[in-house]
């Protein structure tokens, strides 16, 4: 039989105190601060230095492929602005350790400058690479490395009706000796069209790979998923920075198919200042509904990933579920490695989704292993419809190490968190603390045996309930429901939490400074405003 229990989380962390004098009732011995996620291994280094090599300048009409072949490391490929190039083009394996640069001949001043995120404004003065077909654009060969592309338009042509993949950096390869490396889409604009069935703009099946600075959008698919950016069957490290994101299915996605390299897990995975964004044209219901049912799931889902940062980014609108969902899977049924493990999910914002963040102990129907130390902090959820949080488990293992500390999100219109296993216990090594977050309609539940049974050993302290909606009595359950006050404070309204309706709290709030390492309750927007502007905290 399942137990579920609900119960309220918002949080905001920037360092984890060692106060742990504020617990949720559970055995002494359980008691115990989770482990932090391992950050990422390698940052690949994307900044540009222009090659050494001849330049080799293809016109309208000329012929790429040939251009392609006749590259040598170091060169550099030109393509007239505005010149269409339809076929489905392939990057050849090379000799040596220089890059080959693939650009528009535009000078350098009519393209945005490095680190500048493109928009399609800036397409009169692309070359246009356009697949006539479902197949991609542009792919790799085996083994292909060193490719840098710089402000390319890629699309399918107006004829096409579904396309794959818009730019495909690797396969179903099925050895480390074929996979492609060293490849950068930079300052490229990648779309479908309003009416194509695009399964997905940039495929990631590579290693050392970066999407920067890039425009992607219209990719969708009606009955299946699709996605801004793919990777499965590539190890990494990878980067995503900077990129304006658009995807039915998910924007980002790592996992979703079995990787056909046996043991592989992508790695190393740096997601920051992106702007992962579905337009209210794809919702049914709404004035501006273009009148396609795209198949519309989360902004971002890990299904085999680990070593994963992801800060600093602006997500927003998600309507069909949780904005974020990390989920084990094997997919297939030939990936048993498959897992979600050292994910830090920081300082970012959320807007308008229906419910936060989803996360699953293992693969509830195939054999996979179980997810381990993922953390939530400081980060503003903004429009939440239903519920912040949800954790569901699957057979094969417990979740390991969950910390959710200093987020602010509200207002919630269901419950606050939910959790649901099939045995005990569902989490070991949970901390929720320093939240601030809508109350909902259920918001938490009467204290029994729950967190002794399913969340042993649980640190829940100083987290603010705010009733944000009519929740009748129901917020009294709070204080009457054998919590005790340090664990939640419970406010009838935003005014008596001193919460504006950004999130941020008054001059007077009972809020301010009153966390359990003496910071604000909830999110601190200093230091959030200062990641989303690219000033990241040292690695």
């Amino acid at each position: 039989m399942r137990c579920r229990l609900r119960f309220v989380a918002v949080a905001l962390l920037l360092t984890i105190s060692s106060d742990l004098s504020l617990v949720s009732p559970a055995p002494a011995q359980s008691q115990a601060q989770p482990v932090l996620p391992a950050p990422p291994r390698t940052f690949l280094n994307t900044s540009y230095t222009p090659p050494a090599g001849r330049t080799i300048a293809v016109s309208a009409g000329g012929d790429l492929q040939a251009a392609l072949r006749a590259a040598q490391s170091g060169d550099v490929i030109t393509l007239e602005p505005g010149a269409v190039f339809r076929a489905n083009f392939s990057l050849p394996k090379k000799a040596g350790s220089g890059w080959i640069v693939v650009r528009s001949a535009a000078p350098d001043e009519k393209l945005p400058a490095p680190g500048t995120r493109v928009t399609p404004t800036f397409a009169p003065v692309m070359p246009k690479i356009m697949s006539p077909n479902s197949g991609p654009a542009v792919q790799t060969e085996p083994g292909a490395h060193h490719y840098r592309l710089i402000g390319i338009e890629f699309s399918a042509d107006p004829s096409a009706k579904a396309i794959y993949s818009i730019v495909a950096f690797g396969g179903d390869q099925v050895s480390d000796a074929a996979t492609p490396y060293d490849l950068i889409l930079d300052r490229c604009y990648v779309h479908g069209h309003p009416a194509l069935t695009s399964f997905r703009g940039v495929l990631l099946n590579s290693g050392s790979s970066a999407v920067i600075d890039s425009h992607i959008s219209e990719i969708h698919a009606e009955g299946f998923d699709s996605q801004a950016v793919l990777g499965y069957n590539g190890r990494g490290p990878f980067k995503i920075v900077n990129n304006f994101l658009e995807g039915a299915g998910e924007n980002i996605m790592f996992g979703g198919a079995d990787p056909k390299i046996r043991g592989l897990v992508p790695s190393d995975i740096e997601i920051r200042r992106n702007h992962l964004f579905k337009p209210l044209s794809w919702r049914p219901g709404e004035r501006g509904f273009a009148g396609v049912h795209w198949t519309v799931k989360n902004l971002l889902e890990l299904k085999n990933a680990q070593r994963v940062l992801v800060e600093g980014n602006l997500l927003e609108n998600m309507w069909g579920g949780a904005a974020v969902v990390l989920t084990p899977r094997n997919q297939e049924g030939t990936a048993p490695w498959s897992v979600v493990q050292d994910v830090l999910f920081r300082s970012n914002i959320v807007k308008d989704p229906a419910s936060g963040f989803s996360v699953q102990t293992s693969d509830d129907l195939r054999p996979s292993q179980p997810t381990k130390r993922i953390a939530v902090v400081n980060n503003l959820w903004l429009g939440l419809t239903t519920t912040f949080f949800g954790m569901t488990g699957g057979p094969a293992g417990t979740l390991e190490d969950l910390l959710v500390d200093h987020n602010t999100a509200i207002p919630g219109g269901y419950s606050t968190y939910y959790a649901e296993a099939a045995t005990p216990p569902a989490i070991i090594r949970f901390r929720l603390t320093n939240n601030v977050m809508g109350f909902g309609a259920f918001g938490v539940p009467n204290a029994d045996e729950t967190f002794a049974k399913w969340l042993p050993g649980a640190i829940v302290a100083r987290n603010a309930l705010v009733s944000l909606a009519d929740t009748g009595d129901r917020l009294g359950a709070t204080r009457n429901g054998g919590y005790p006050p340090a664990m939640y404070t419970s406010f009838p309204n935003a005014e008596a939490a001193g919460l504006n309706a950004d999130g941020t709290l008054t001059a007077k709030s009972p809020n301010r400074r009153a966390g359990t390492d003496g910071k604000d309750i909830g999110v601190d927007f200093v230091e959030l405003q200062r990641v989303m502007t690219g000033q990241f905290p040292p690695r």
